[in-house]
């Protein structure tokens, strides 16, 4: 399935996405589903994923546990669900606060397992 069809259907099965984007470890959006500006949506991007860098020296530096699985990152006005498909790829799903951040999760790690396949 393509990249586009997978971000798509993240976004269609969560309950208050607002959008979905593949960045690569540069912050370059590889592909994205938007249901807002996709300016913004790409600038998101690119912002988790200095977030992200930092977040995964910081981790490795502090614990023999592994690598960072995934990051939810909380505003006032919803969440972003950051979760990394490989050292080189991630996905973050944005909602509203009023999205089911549990749900969030669950299609994030299934749609991230589909796209190893793709892209690995």
């Amino acid at each position: 399935m393509p990249l586009r069809a997978q971000l798509d259907s993240l976004v269609d099965r969560v309950p208050g996405s607002r959008g979905a984007i593949l960045t690569d470890w540069e912050g370059e959006a590889v592909d994205h589903a938007a249901r807002m500006d996709e300016y913004d949506l790409k600038v998101l991007g690119a912002h988790i994923g200095i977030i992200l860098t930092r977040l995964r020296q910081t981790v490795s530096r502090l614990t023999d546990e592994g690598g960072l699985k995934e990051l939810v990152i909380t505003t006032e006005n919803g969440y972003n669900v950051v979760t990394p498909v490989s050292e080189d790829y991630f996905v973050v799903l944005t909602l509203t606060r009023e999205g089911l951040l549990g749900r969030a999760l669950f299609e994030s790690r299934r749609c991230v397992d589909r796209l190893k396949k793709e892209i690995l």
